[in-house]
This record gives C-alpha cells, structure tokens and sequence, in this order.
C-alpha cells in the first residue's frame, strides 16, 4: 500500500510513509471489508460515511505538517484510522464524531490497535471545534461542507495548518477542494490542492448549506 499507493505518488514525508506502515489499516474497517483495507479506495464503515482512501489519509495528513508533540484536532474521528496515523506520528489528538455508534466503534478500534494514549474524543457537532482545548497546531476534517466554518479557523495557532475539503456533494454536477490555510500574524493563507470527494459535513454546516 505505502510502496505503489502512496510513495509511489506525491507523498515523501519519511516519518509519515513510516506511521502508515505501522498502524493496521485493517483494524478500522468491518470484518466483511478486510480483504479491501489496503486498497486506494474508499470503504463504507457504517452510518452513511466511508473511511478515506489510504493515499487522501496519506496526503492529508502530509499537508497538515505534524510534528510530534503538536495538538491536532481532527473533525469527524470516523472508524478511528486517521486519528491512528496522528497518534503515531506523536501527535495528542482531539476527535469530534457526530454520529455516536462510529464515536463508540473508533475508540474500541483504537483501544484494540494500541492507540488510546494521548486521545481525547468527544461525540458532538465539529463544526464549533474544541474551544476548551484550542489553539490547536493543525486542524484536519473528514467531510466537507460547503463553506469553512469559522470556529475552525478562529482555533488554529499561528502557524497552523487547517486541511479541509470544501464544496457541494459528490456527482457530476457537483465539485469540492481540498484546501490548507495556514494561520499567521496578518491572517489566513489559502491553497488548493486538488479535487476530492467526500461525505458532506452533517450538524450546523449542513443545515446552513439548506438555508
């Protein structure tokens, strides 16, 4: 997967090629779809959302630049496997999963892959973020909502990475970026990377989105 997938493209972060490498992909996806966890494609996971393709985990977690030590709040925790690869790249990670049932199953995803230090995870709407525990180094969302909400922004450090996919939902008519501001002094730079597709984000950004 690391080799042809993943390094075999854009990705050249050493330390995080290594962190894919460990984590066991194949503990974060139901039983039914172990013969697939090391595919590049998306898997289903329950409750309408996937787990992200291994190269976008990949490119994503690259773009946000961790380092160890660094406080990373990831929004939509998922089946776990993200918040895997921050916590071994030696991050303290901050989840928010909205669905209860994936808040249950990822942290006992997590339990059972060895990853339940240095994780705090709450069940709830991403959308307003972690204030108790912001500022955070980077910011990285598992869906995409139509505009990036503010509370997200306003709990990045200076200096930090926020990597998010916005736009409409997946189809042909449709399109989202994945983007990353970096927050400094004078305010937030933007970049567009390239175009993805991801579960819309549900709460508050869904309902703005309606309205």
């Amino acid at each position: 997967m690391v080799d042809v997938q993943i390094r075999g493209r854009d990705v050249r972060d050493t330390k995080l090629l290594q962190a894919l490498r460990s984590v066991p992909r194949h503990l974060f996806v139901s039983e039914r779809s172990r013969a697939d966890a090391y595919r590049d494609r998306p898997l289903s996971i329950g409750e309408g959302q996937t787990i992200s393709q291994p190269y976008i985990v990949a490119k994503m977690t690259e773009l946000a630049r961790i380092a160890e030590g660094e406080k990373v709040l990831e929004v939509g925790t998922g089946s776990g496997y993200q918040a895997a690869v921050l916590l071994e790249l030696g991050a303290t990670v901050y989840s928010i999963e909205i669905v209860d049932k994936l808040a249950v199953r990822a942290q006992s995803n997590l339990r059972s892959a060895g990853y339940d230090k240095n994780f705090h995870a709450r069940t709830g709407d991403g959308y307003h973020g972690w204030s108790e525990a912001a500022p955070f180094d980077a910011i990285i969302v598992t869906a995409a909502p139509e505009v990036v909400p503010q509370p997200l922004k306003d709990q990045l450090a200076i200096g930090g990475r926020l990597v998010i996919p916005v736009g409409g939902a997946a189809g042909p008519f449709r399109h989202q970026q994945l983007l990353v501001f970096t927050k400094t002094e004078k305010g937030l730079a933007r970049e567009a990377v390239l175009a993805v597709a991801f579960v819309p984000m549900t709460g508050i950004a869904q309902k703005n989105d309606n309205n």
